[in-house]
């Protein structure tokens, strides 16, 4: 693979967030409605596409934990078609409401979806008291003033692969807000600009729209850069990449170390276009070199 560039997403590929944003998720719904999704359900609306921020996911579960107390037959596995079918996101989560449920239902599931206060319980989780003091400006509610899960992130990024990312031209797109990418890099050991960073805080759409890799990748001077991920949402943005600009060589590599694992998840990555298949960022050199 002919690379002049190396772009890295942040959470399953250099931080493992399995205990973290993904508990997170879970979590804030059931403290909010007293019944949630099950972990594993998660990665079918990764899958679906849309939801590179995780509160998207948050809210996005939660209509279905209130959509299923009005049609308990309705399938998680039905429900993230739907979203898949109509393009990905919060808004095709609406769209599959309202085609499931009869108006009334729908009226009374849209009353109940509070999502600021679905983020706000995500937030005082992850981040626990004290980062959520400071970065959030608010005062947590006593039973959630506690450590965050934020501090349940192990790193996955090897230091001899540190040190052999830092030799390239290096960037980072990522669906975290800029506070929480700070955090995560600080604890890989990477030391990026600000202007080598895409965050939630720098553009509205998110993944897969591949407006944040063209931005980086003329910041870097790249013309074959390659965009290292864990979701189809980040291969996704790679093939739309290439489907829109044909100035550059665009490459995409897929690791297994986020909720796309084992020959399954091969099989995935591979459907969705993924130029290469990795167990890990730490085999990155190997293939690069």
């Amino acid at each position: 693979m002919n690379v002049d560039a190396v772009i890295l997403d942040i959470d399953g590929v250099l931080i493992d967030v399995a205990d973290s944003y993904r508990r997170a998720i879970v979590e804030s719904i059931e403290y909010v409605y007293g019944d949630t999704i099950e972990y594993g359900h998660i990665q079918l609306f990764k899958d679906a596409g849309g939801f590179n921020n995780d509160w998207e996911l948050t809210y996005a579960a939660a209509l279905y934990v209130l959509a299923r107390r009005q049609k308990s037959e309705l399938s998680i596995e039905t429900y993230t078609g739907l979203i898949a079918a109509s393009g990905g996101g919060t808004r095709a989560a609406e769209t599959a409401i309202a085609d499931e449920l009869d108006p009334a239902a729908r009226e009374q599931v849209l009353a109940e979806w509070d999502r600021d206060r679905l983020r706000d319980v995500f937030q005082q989780l992850y981040l626990g008291g004290d980062l959520y003091r400071r970065l959030e400006g608010g005062e947590p509610t006593p039973d959630l003033d506690r450590p965050g899960f934020i501090d349940d992130e192990p790193v996955l990024l090897d230091s001899d692969t540190r040190d052999w990312l830092e030799e390239w031209p290096l960037g980072v797109i990522t669906g975290r807000p800029a506070a929480e990418a700070d955090i995560a890099l600080d604890r890989v050991g990477l030391d990026l600009p600000d202007e080598h960073r895409f965050t939630m805080d720098d553009w509205e759409t998110g993944k897969p729209d591949p407006d944040a890799l063209f931005r980086l990748s003329d910041r870097l001077e790249a013309d074959r850069p390659v965009f290292v991920g864990d979701t189809l949402d980040d291969i996704r943005t790679v093939t739309n990449a290439t489907e829109t600009d044909s100035s550059r060589t665009y490459h995409s590599v897929g690791v297994l170390t986020g909720g796309l694992s084992g020959e399954e998840g091969r099989r995935k990555y591979r459907s969705a276009g993924a130029d290469v298949i990795v167990a890990s960022i730490n085999d990155l050199p190997d293939l690069l070199n």
